[in-house]
């Protein structure tokens, strides 16, 4: 068998998030079913993460194994053959040959998302953006987001009774930018908690209306409390949109 990573995009919108569940749509189980089809034979994918439901990825990977060793020859073949499998929602990008322990979750070194909102209301946006109540002061944001780079524990930002077994992450950037009329929220971390990103841009909301100062936003970091932190923020404005992994994999 030859292990091969899968370089693919999503719209979550349909999706309860990337992971098979029993009795929801995921992406894992398209992308499953459609690989099986196209190969004759089974096959299971591992992906880079979890996304959550309704959030999208424009850059994710996954591996699997098939006994086909010379898939990247005729690659585009290849790719437009399983692309038209795949429903609308899923494409894939990219299939590379890697050495056979390999690993699309457990290898990557740092994962990023962006998350997105607009000022005003626009029918383009909406299914990928989340609309901005009321102003925001974009310095007091990036100033309270340079302070996650001071902590490792992220507990107050994650989703209650998951099963990690630590709730630590190393986060390496978090700032706000401006585009015209969108609000971007970026964030590169080693690993990513569930809700976490969701969680930090409400909190860091909360920051921006001033209903809370960036002490306050430190406070809620060392408490270590889910409550204590602001209210997630809609899922179809996050995406996943980068992966790095080691040079040699």
């Amino acid at each position: 068998m030859t292990r091969y990573f899968l370089q693919l995009s999503y719209d979550g919108s349909d999706f309860h998030g990337w992971q098979i569940q029993q009795n929801a749509n995921s992406v894992q189980a398209a992308l499953d079913a459609a690989l099986a089809t196209y190969f004759r034979e089974k096959i299971e994918t591992t992906g880079a993460g979890r996304t959550d439901t309704g959030v999208h990825a424009s850059f994710f990977v996954a591996h699997f194994d098939c006994s086909d060793d010379n898939l990247e020859k005729n690659q585009s073949s290849h790719l437009h053959k399983l692309n038209s499998i795949l429903p609308k929602s899923i494409a894939i990008q990219k299939i590379k040959k890697v050495h056979e322990n390999a690993n699309a979750r457990f290898d990557a070194i740092s994962r990023t998302y962006r998350y997105y909102m607009h000022r005003s209301k626009n029918p383009f946006n909406i299914p990928y953006s989340t609309l901005l109540n009321g102003n925001v002061n974009i310095d007091l944001m990036n100033e309270a987001a340079k302070k996650l780079f001071d902590y490792t524990d992220f507990t107050s930002f994650s989703k209650l009774h998951t099963d990690v077994k630590t709730n630590n992450c190393i986060i390496t950037e978090a700032a706000w930018s401006e585009e015209n009329e969108k609000l971007i929220f970026t964030i590169t971390a080693n690993r990513f908690l569930r809700n976490m990103v969701r969680s930090i841009v409400g909190t860091l909301l909360d920051v921006g209306k001033k209903r809370i100062a960036i002490d306050d936003f430190c406070k809620i970091i060392e408490q270590k409390n889910r409550c204590s932190a602001g209210k997630s923020v809609a899922a179809k404005g996050l995406f996943l949109v980068d992966i790095k992994y080691p040079y040699d994999i």
